[in-house]
């Protein structure tokens, strides 16, 4: 099983040499990939920027995109996108789609929320599929490294987005809300059930260290979830993530393993990259 990890992006204050440091000391050390997630109404960077910024300072790790909300882009902007990136990063990029569950990211961008539905991502995948094969009735470039395009992974979950996906993914970047290994095992054999066989199968989560790892992960996470209302985010912080030793980290992963990952992506709930050493000394 691969271990990648997340970039801090969804932490406050960051800067230009906070993100370069977490860049190269993923792609330097012994994680397998680097990943960062999308939001619009919220202080990150913007997705696209800085996956571009990802692949012109990395040479080594994977660069996967968890989740890109397909269904709020035009497919041929974000086709023109993606393709730009593949070249970037010389093949070392991979899609991770969905539909978002934040109707203020639509809104705020002009995009309709109506539109939040996996046949949807389905069509849009095929509109961007057309275009990196050279099969669109206009010629868009760049020509992507990778043949065909890079690899494509659903942020599904239920049955109807699984079976949908299966027919443009390669695989699934699933998220565990509460870092459960039971969650995760039905979430791999629901996506065995449709999709072709051996998919990828990627599952991530929040994760914060002890002794003071609580503390880290409700900061982390109130501010975060903070679009679901107060008294909820408040709630929901109080148990969702990983919180413990690295051990038990450690011992965690290797559950994971044992039922089938193919990868698992870290997500920080802190910007201190002191943490990416601590890790690497123990799990790898």
């Amino acid at each position: 099983m691969k271990i990648g990890m997340t970039l801090p992006v969804m932490e406050r204050d960051l800067s230009r040499n906070i993100l370069l440091d977490w860049m190269q000391k993923i792609d330097h050390g012994p994680w397998s990939s680097i990943a960062l997630g999308e939001r619009i109404v919220f202080h990150n960077p913007e997705f696209i920027t800085l996956l571009g910024g990802v692949a012109a300072a990395t040479n080594k790790t994977e660069i996967i995109a968890t989740i890109s909300v397909a269904t709020m882009h035009n497919p041929v902007l974000l086709a023109k996108q993606i393709a730009t990136l593949d070249m970037l990063s010389e093949g070392r990029f991979t899609l991770g789609v969905g539909v978002g569950g934040r109707e203020e990211d639509y809104l705020a961008i002009g995009a309709d929320y109506s539109k939040r539905r996996w046949a949807n991502v389905g069509e849009n995948i095929n509109t961007m599929k057309s275009i990196w094969a050279g099969e669109h009735n206009l010629h868009i470039g760049p020509k992507p490294y990778t043949s065909g395009g890079p690899q494509i992974l659903a942020g599904a979950l239920g049955p109807k987005a699984l079976e949908i996906s299966s027919t443009f993914a390669d695989g699934i970047a699933g998220f565990s809300f509460n870092a459960d290994i039971n969650e995760i095992k039905e979430s791999f054999d629901l996506t065995k059930k449709f999709f072709k066989p051996n998919p990828r199968l990627i599952t991530s989560f929040w994760f914060a260290i002890e002794p003071n790892g609580r503390v880290q992960l409700k900061s982390h996470l109130q501010t975060y979830l903070a679009w679901m209302g107060e008294e909820i985010a408040e709630m929901l912080s109080d148990s969702a993530g990983f919180c413990g030793s690295v051990s038990e980290l450690k011992d965690f992963l290797e559950q994971i393993s044992n039922i089938g990952a193919s990868d698992v992506l870290l997500v920080p709930t802190s910007k201190d990259v002191k943490q990416l050493k601590m890790l690497e000394e123990i799990i790898f």
